[in-house]
């Protein structure tokens, strides 16, 4: 199983959740249009995989139209027993995530900072800017992404494509 992160974005076995910038130009249209290509959204959703669940929650910036994260929607019947993977645009959920008992939250959104003086910012309005770091039993994973956000340059955050692989003991 391999997790990829380009750009901030995450997929899955070509499953993947909203992200922040789908809401500023009509989220459903840009939905509609990843399962035309043949991907399938998570919104606020799960799926059974072999040995773990996999879920996704809508991005916090879909609240303003009523389509932000539900976690009781996503994770609330999953047998916590099984090993959960959490797919979230924005590492600020990271405590929903928590309650839910998920494994492994993977985030992205905050480029690492980017460049100065957004790494402070981003470092304030975020609980972890890159990497990996633990909550509890819950495990968040941020990657830096491969893509900008407005100026296309990057200093002290390069960019990172990263490849998650998932084992699990029962396999």
């Amino acid at each position: 199983m391999v997790a990829c992160l380009p750009i901030a974005r995450m997929c899955v076995l070509g499953k993947l959740p909203t992200g922040n910038h789908e809401y500023f130009s009509g989220a459903e249209q840009w939905v509609e249009h990843v399962r035309d290509l043949g991907l399938h959204p998570l919104e606020n959703a799960r799926t059974e995989l072999p040995y773990f669940d996999l879920a996704g929650v809508n991005d916090v910036q879909g609240e303003g139209e009523g389509e932000g994260p539900d976690f009781g929607k996503a994770l609330g019947d999953r047998d916590r027993r099984r090993a959960s993977v959490l797919m979230a645009h924005q590492p600020v959920v990271i405590h929903d995530a928590v309650k839910h008992g998920v494994d492994l939250q993977l985030s992205g959104h905050t480029h690492g900072g980017q460049l100065w003086p957004n790494n402070l910012i981003a470092d304030l309005a975020n609980p972890t800017l890159a990497g990996l770091e633990r909550y509890g039993d819950t495990q968040l994973y941020v990657t830096r992404g491969a893509g900008a956000w407005g100026p296309p340059v990057r200093v002290g955050a390069p960019s990172d494509i990263t490849v998650v692989e998932l084992a699990s003991r029962q396999a």
